[in-house]
């Protein structure tokens, strides 16, 4: 019988020696981490065992894949060429402990990366749901900005899925699929002495704006429109957290493109008011084009595409 802790052997290709799987898991690892010190506490072993499975990789294939700095561990040319073929041979050895298994419930643990407003304002209500509905699944949110940092993420198995506010993803390795669309309002102060709903857009353009920082698709789709058809440059103040652009705008230092559910209860209160609609930008669900995704990942994409359809 196969258990989690059987290594696997793999024929490397160079002269038929036989390759420990556990190797690759550790050489994955402390590629992802960049150091030897949380490569060993993740995989639950001594540093020095760290040290000697790569060591002993690297001997194997006669190639250096790290250069070991001060600052930590950083793939080599080498390692990263080897980094892509290593992951497929674990995604292969996931895959084949599964189906020996023959388990008929999803399980195990699945990290969904996702942009700010989704992380604080949609996952944890979806999430909770999942959570009743599949109890041996772990679920975990991480925040993602791009979807080239998603892809990085997808590609190093630091998350399963991602879900971003985007127009359009154009990443290689990436697939992504609309499942839904997530409402935009320009917001204004609900005391501010100028703007009302339905401002006309000259008076608008009057007012500072607050963004989300670059690489937020709808606020750099923003800032884009206000380059092009002001004269002046255009007064933008980016930030990293919708909480700080909202504050700005509470205060009536100016207007903020964000999604209306990240307002409601401002908007409730009157503390904010919608100055205008603006198109929804899509929800998209992404997901690696080549890598293995475990049955309980396939499980969660499957309900996130349901639930997401419902947020607009």
């Amino acid at each position: 019988m196969i258990t989690m802790h059987d290594p696997i052997d793999i024929t490397d290709g160079l002269g038929g020696a036989r390759m420990d799987t556990r190797l690759l898991e550790t050489f994955a690892v402390l590629a992802r981490t960049g150091n030897f010190t949380a490569a060993a506490a993740e995989l639950h072993v001594a540093q020095s065992t760290v040290t000697a499975q790569v060591k002993a990789l690297e001997k194997m294939l006669g190639v250096r894949l790290f250069d070991r700095l001060p600052t930590g561990a950083v793939l080599t040319s080498a390692g990263a060429r080897l980094l892509e073929r290593a992951r497929a041979v674990l995604d292969a050895e996931a895959r084949l402990r599964y189906e020996a298994k023959d388990a008929s419930a999803a399980e195990g643990t699945v990290t969904i990366g996702a942009s700010e407003s989704l992380c604080a304002y949609r996952l944890p209500l979806a999430l909770a749901a999942l959570g009743r509905e599949l109890p041996a699944v772990q679920l975990k949110m991480m925040p993602v900005v791009t979807p080239a940092a998603a892809a990085e993420q997808l590609t190093a198995g630091r998350i399963d899925l991602a879900l971003l506010l985007e127009e359009h993803v154009d990443v290689p390795q990436v697939e992504a699929v609309s499942v839904g669309d997530e409402p935009l309002v320009l917001l204004a102060s609900g005391t501010h002495p100028r703007l009302s709903p339905g401002s006309a857009w000259p008076l608008l353009r009057e007012e500072p704006f607050f963004l989300l920082e670059e690489g937020c698709s709808y606020s750099d789709s923003l800032a884009r429109r206000l380059s092009d058809e002001l004269t002046a440059a255009p007064r933008v103040t980016r930030f990293g957290s919708i909480e700080a652009v909202r504050a700005c705008v509470r205060a009536g230092l100016g207007v903020a493109l964000l999604p209306r559910v990240s307002a409601e209860d401002d908007l409730a209160s009157g503390r904010l008011l919608v100055v205008r609609d603006f198109p929804p930008v899509p929800v998209q669900l992404l997901r690696h084009r080549s890598r293995w995704l475990p049955p309980a990942a396939e499980t969660v994409m499957a309900r996130l595409r349901t639930l997401a359809a419902d947020w607009a």
